[in-house]
């Protein structure tokens, strides 16, 4: 009888967020999680920063002006921790749904009031966490407010149907990192998008579908392709010119989801600018019959000409060392306390005032 490959249904939720407000973009994408697996979705994906949004404010307003940082700091406010209540809610949702969810959202560290990234997570069928990707290079406005990650979240991740991997926006162009994931035997690709492009360039829907068909072609991988959109809200919060507000409500510049199998054809979509979630049936087993013709990481290349290597090291910025014991200020504080009387006691030194003599050379 030989190995048998399963049919997936996967969704890609086309949505606005909820403009800045990281509560109720959860219970939204909780919602529409739940709505998916009702139409039969295994595999669910969400644009690119869905909780709380996408940074598209640099497209219209100067980096260090007012209206950008007031922004700014509300992105920050309303981005999560992970793992963090957000994630806990959107797992429950995940649990529920019996679902693997691909969550774009704004990330920040854990106890700081400064680094954000760019992030996709990946919830199992159970709710919990498999693993998180951080967007590699922010693009655009992105590098204002978002760090690019590193190679200890790039990768595809396990799943009961293979491996399944995911990309934001712009990386999904990136040879090397397409590659990589081929390497990695992805099966099914989830796009994130963001809910809009910048005034100059290919309107978002156009680079959308030709990047999921580059991808489709070169995996022999089915491409989930979900896009963000924009509702009114988002417009009058933005403090938009008029010009730019009739930017905003171009159809042709948002939206256009799409499904794509592995010979390339879309199967669904793409979809306009509405709200919505698109399905599709991926059948693995198209994946073998187009590898028999092209397989880019077996048969069909050259490891005596060609090799690619993935850093996947954790880069450590902050290292501290000394004798043990010292104050730990990321400590509960009884631990700190207790570590705080461990130490040896030092005599007091006071800063020189203005024109005082320290009484050192």
């Amino acid at each position: 009888m030989g190995d048998v490959y399963p049919v997936v249904r996967v969704a890609a939720v086309q949505a606005a967020s909820v403009f800045l407000d990281r509560e109720a973009c959860v219970e939204k994408a909780c919602r529409l999680i739940l709505e998916a697996a009702d139409n039969g979705a295994k595999f669910i994906v969400f644009p690119e920063g869905f909780i709380p949004t996408h940074p598209v404010w640099y497209h219209h307003h100067p980096a260090t002006g007012a209206i950008s940082n007031r922004l700014a700091t509300e992105l920050f406010k309303n981005s999560i921790e992970i793992p963090g209540p957000e994630t806990r809610a959107i797992g429950a949702a995940a649990r529920a749904a019996g679902a693997y969810v691909v969550m774009g959202a704004c990330e920040k560290l854990p106890n700081t009031t400064g680094t954000m990234f760019n992030s996709q997570i990946y919830f199992g069928p159970d709710g919990s966490i498999i693993r998180k990707h951080q967007k590699i290079m922010p693009t655009g406005g992105e590098r204002l407010v978002h760090m690019g990650g590193h190679g200890d979240t790039f990768g595809a991740f396990p799943t009961e149907f293979g491996p399944m991997s995911g990309l934001i926006c712009g990386e999904n162009s990136n040879p090397l990192a397409v590659f990589a994931l081929v390497a990695e035997g992805t099966r099914i690709h989830a796009m994130s998008w963001p809910n809009h492009f910048r005034a100059s360039g290919d309107p978002m829907r156009n680079r959308v579908l030709v990047d999921s068909q580059a991808f489709a072609q070169m995996s022999k991988a089915f491409v989930v392709s979900a896009c963000g959109t924009v509702d009114e809200d988002m417009i009058e919060q933005m403090r938009l010119s008029p010009e730019g507000e009739a930017f905003m409500r171009n159809p042709d510049c948002c939206g256009g989801s799409v499904i794509v199998g592995p010979n390339s054809r879309v199967i669904a979509g793409p979809m306009g600018a509405e709200e919505g979630i698109l399905y599709g049936d991926c059948d693995i087993e198209m994946c073998i019959q187009m590898k028999l013709r092209h397989d880019f990481a077996g048969h069909y290349n050259r490891p005596d000409i060609f090799q690619v290597q993935v850093n996947r090291t954790t880069p450590q910025l902050y290292q501290p060392s000394g004798p043990a014991g010292e104050t730990n200020p990321t400590l509960p504080r009884p631990e700190r306390e207790e570590r705080r009387e461990r130490l040896p006691s030092q005599p007091q030194q006071r800063l020189a005032g203005p024109g005082e003599d320290t009484g050192r050379d």
